[in-house]
């Protein structure tokens, strides 16, 4: 499946970043579906990543978080002297990429009964979240100033 966004691209301004996230997601849903996952949004600034790495251990898993990318590799040796009669368990390398949001951070990943579960939280920060402000009766502040300032001029 292709996803042209050209038509988009010439009538917007800004948007360069989410249509490069679109034509990525679109581009990776085709690729290797292993190992399966699963997506929750938990709450309205919380969500949770779970993915089934049955047969990977702690240390064969690296979780790595950049600025709006979070890259999840699991490392397998090659059991080349193995003598399986048939393989039916997939059991080997990966690496999976989630493309996470402005301000999502990963707070927590723990490994229990073969899934790996990991906790984001969006973080806003205090100077980005929208404020109350408080509406007052009277003068503009800056009449009132201009007022003392010529009463003292006087």
């Amino acid at each position: 499946m292709r996803l042209d966004l050209t038509p988009y691209r010439r009538s917007t301004i800004g948007f360069d970043r989410l249509f490069d996230l679109l034509e990525t997601s679109a581009r990776n849903a085709q690729s290797d579906n292993y190992p399966p996952f699963n997506l929750e949004r938990v709450a309205d600034d919380r969500y949770r990543i779970t993915l089934a790495v049955a047969g990977f251990t702690r240390d064969e898993i690296e979780i790595t978080a950049q600025q709006n990318l979070l890259l999840v590799t699991g490392r397998k040796d090659d059991k080349a002297n193995a003598n399986f009669l048939h393989v039916g368990i997939a059991n080997r390398s990966f690496e999976r990429r989630f493309e996470l949001a402005d301000f999502v951070v990963v707070e927590d990943a723990r490994l229990q009964d073969g899934l790996l579960v990991i906790e984001l939280v969006r973080q806003v920060p205090e100077a980005m979240k929208p404020k109350t402000i408080a509406i007052k009766t009277g003068a503009p502040l800056a009449a009132v100033e201009n007022q003392t300032d010529e009463a003292k001029a006087a």
